[in-house]
């Protein structure tokens, strides 16, 4: 009774014209964001925060909530349609997602992407709900060991992310593992790989990463193709709604990303890129046919997109309830509270209720807002695919630079997404995905981190890592995918060479009678 009280009473905060209108003007703002590739929801956030000084703290947390999980839902349109992710979260769907847009089902893929977003969204809000307080108490329990051990898992399930050979995809992991190590040194402040330039003191930029690995390689890769200037079909409600068998394919990927994203999104400093990476890589394990993925498989779509709206939902419990922010995006949040005289935390459910549930309320309805906005505009985001591509490919390349300089204003970051365009050009020939290694550079910083913390608590005895359960137990599903990978590409080895030698036996045949 207390949980449809508190529900009813956020009901009513978010039923003012003047809060619902900014719920509107959030998501909205948020899928403009996530559309236009490289900006992302932490620069709109940031260029929002001093118009929210003369807001009501509900207010201008719902608005800005609505930008950031608004833009979840627009990141993936610039991923399907031009190979170009909104948002770093977004980048997994390009794998999937732009290969189905070059088969003429971009209709298809945005309208199935809009429903797993939704789905994952609500059910991240109801485990926000119903869980909330236990979640929280699960988020505590992780320590160093147990980040450790989770980042290492993702690392390794990552490699399977590969379209290609495990090997690959191991070799792409430890390349962004590399990359993630430039910068300075968290613990002793000196600067490594940074060859004396200082703007790579502070690492490599990750959205010019992701905009130089998948957009720029992609656009080069693209520029000499006999049918780039294919042009799809006009898209009407029936091309947009997904076969019988589509849609099948669809609901056990959305409920196991929507799971997945809800977890994780709930656990200090992970957040919806991992879930969504992760979530690809699971659905890649257990799918009948892996080759599928990487050429236009629905399932690589529905199930990162609902688990990083998922996790988008849920990555507000360790920020509201904890005081943890679990992204650089909740941490600005977190400030915009602190600027309005409230201070996150285990107090803030009791001593702030109409905002927390307000809030809560907002997301439900926000997420109403984005559906209603977003199937409508499908055919409209089509329609960017009959432009001639060689006027598309300038626009892109100038949306690409805006939005890398638009992160700190440096131009330096426009010569590295051109860097590292070639370099994703040059992997790309070599069939090398990209995804692994973009992981392999989030997780890189914080797998080193926390295994540096772990050892330092533990005055080095590395037994830690087993003594604790969730730690030991994450290892041992590391242990078992490792495992896993070597014994199904001994056994694809010995299927190619019984296949060889078949062929051989029947050519000799014909070698001989000839």
């Amino acid at each position: 009774m207390d949980l449809l009280g508190n529900l009813w009473m956020g009901l009513n905060v978010v039923a003012d014209p003047s809060t619902l209108w900014y719920c509107f003007l959030g998501v909205f703002l948020g899928t403009v964001v996530g559309v236009l590739p490289g900006i992302g929801a932490l620069a709109a956030i940031s260029l929002l925060l001093p118009f929210t000084y003369h807001m009501s703290p509900t207010a201008a947390i719902i608005m800005l909530a609505g930008v950031y999980y608004g833009a979840q839902y627009g990141g993936s349109t610039a991923s399907i349609l031009l190979n170009l992710p909104g948002s770093p979260s977004s980048a997994v769907t390009c794998l999937d997602g732009y290969p189905m847009a070059r088969k003429g089902k971009a209709g298809v893929a945005l309208f199935v992407t809009t429903i797993a977003s939704l789905v994952g969204a609500m059910s991240g809000l109801i485990l926000l709900v119903l869980f909330s307080p236990a979640i929280s108490k699960v988020g505590l329990q992780f320590g160093p060991t147990e980040f450790f051990s989770m980042m290492l898992l993702g690392l390794v399930a990552a490699s399977s992310m590969s379209a290609g050979s495990a090997t690959k995809g191991l070799c792409m992991v430890v390349f962004g593992l590399l990359l993630g190590m430039i910068g300075t040194d968290v613990n002793s402040g000196v600067a490594r790989y940074s060859f004396d330039i200082p703007e790579l003191m502070d690492g490599i930029n990750l959205v010019a990463l992701a905009m130089g690995l998948f957009g720029v390689a992609e656009v080069m890769r693209c520029i000499n193709l006999a049918d780039a200037n294919q042009k799809p079909d006009k898209v009407t409600l029936r091309s947009m709604v997904p076969e019988r068998e589509e849609f099948r394919a669809t609901i056990k990927p959305m409920l196991r990303g929507s799971a997945l994203g809800s977890f994780l999104g709930a656990l200090p400093g992970v957040g919806p890129s991992i879930a969504s990476f992760m979530s690809y890589a699971i659905e890649k394990r257990v799918a009948k046919d892996p080759s599928r993925f990487g050429h236009g498989a629905i399932e690589g779509i529905t199930a990162p997109e609902s688990a990083n709206n998922a996790a988008a939902q849920t990555a507000f419990v360790p920020s509201l309830s904890i005081g943890i922010p679990g992204d650089a995006v909740m941490a600005v949040m977190l400030g915009a509270l602190i600027i309005h005289g409230i201070q996150p935390g285990p107090m803030l459910m009791t001593e702030q209720p109409e905002l927390f549930w307000g809030l809560i309320v907002s997301f439900a309805i926000g997420n109403i807002f984005l559906v209603i906005l977003n199937l409508p505009t499908i055919g409209l985001w089509v329609a960017l695919l009959r432009i001639p591509f060689a006027w598309m490919y300038p626009a892109i390349l100038v949306f690409v630079a805006l939005g890398v300089y638009s992160v700190n204003n440096n131009l330096f970051d426009i010569y590295m997404v051109a860097v590292l365009g070639i370099i994703g050009y040059v992997l790309m020939v070599l069939r090398f995905e990209a995804a692994p290694l973009l992981l392999g550079y989030i997780l890189g910083p914080m797998l080193e981190e926390n295994l540096r913390r772990a050892m330092l608590l533990s005055r080095g005895d590395a037994s830690v890592f087993f003594n604790r359960p969730i730690s030991a137990s994450l290892l041992a599903l590391t242990g078992a995918i490792l495992l896993w990978a070597i014994w199904s590409g001994v056994r694809k080895s010995r299927k190619e060479a019984r296949a060889f030698a078949v062929a051989q036996e029947n050519a000799a045949p014909a070698t001989a009678a000839s």
